[in-house]
């Protein structure tokens, strides 16, 4: 039994999640893996399912009825993991922009260093990211300083999707109450963290783009990012642990 669970949502991945899903049972440190798939048509559920019988006891399928938002999605994980007493648990995506090498880093950051929460971040030195066109490196990039600036979260990443949460911080923070279901699931998350006393570690990352399948990204995601983060500072909570 593996004290660590990686959680992969997806969405027409088919052409990502059979080789993420064996680069990460390759590392040297024995992950679990759980899959939350929101009924992709192009049959990504049915790869996980096969695999499955070769990885019994270590991969594991959620299947939800239909394309509710990456915040929802890791919530549903979230609660699996806590539910199978899981004491790390570590968000990942599927399309290879998160290295699988990366993940004894982020646990050791939690397990060894201390950390209740390690975040995979691409702009703690410099920024780290490959295939990114200009526009979206400077979108990406601001937003964080701008989640930093009104927030005053000491992160440099705040956008960040590859995170590593103890147990014991999604215990805490009240998962039926996060609002947001795009990427300002994100920053709600560290936010709320944060404001309760958890200590949040940045590991420094480099972050490429897809090469295959397609960008989940949209104008909607980027503002609820940018506009909720004024009424998520406004309601706050009170820094404690």
């Amino acid at each position: 039994m593996s004290d660590a669970l990686v959680i992969i949502p997806t969405y027409n991945e088919k052409e990502n999640i059979e080789v993420i899903i064996r680069t990460t049972f390759n590392q040297k440190k024995e992950f679990h893996i759980l899959v939350v798939d929101d009924n992709s048509p192009d049959g990504t559920s049915k790869i996980v399912e096969n695999l499955i019988l070769e990885f019994p006891n270590k991969l594991f399928l959620e299947k939800r009825l239909g394309k509710s938002g990456l915040g929802t999605a890791y919530i549903h994980g979230f609660k699996w993991a806590l539910a199978k007493n899981y004491e790390y648990i570590i968000e990942m995506d599927a399309d290879f922009s998160h290295n699988p090498k990366d993940l004894v880093r982020l646990y050791n950051a939690c397990e060894k260093e201390g950390g209740d929460v390690a975040v995979g971040s691409r702009y703690s030195q410099g920024v780290n990211v490959v295939n990114w066109p200009m526009k979206r490196v400077l979108l990406s990039y601001f937003a964080s300083k701008y989640v930093r600036f009104i927030t005053r979260i000491p992160l440099y990443d705040t956008t960040a999707g590859f995170v590593c949460w103890n147990r014991k911080v999604l215990e805490k923070i009240q998962l039926d109450k996060i609002k947001f279901v795009g990427y300002a699931f994100q920053i709600e998350m560290k936010f709320k963290a944060w404001k309760h006393g958890f200590n949040i570690k940045e590991v420094s990352v480099i972050f490429t783009d897809r090469t295959l399948g397609t960008s989940k990204m949209s104008g909607n995601i980027v503002y609820e990012a940018l506009f909720g983060v004024i009424k998520m500072k406004l309601k706050g909570l009170p820094k404690q642990k």
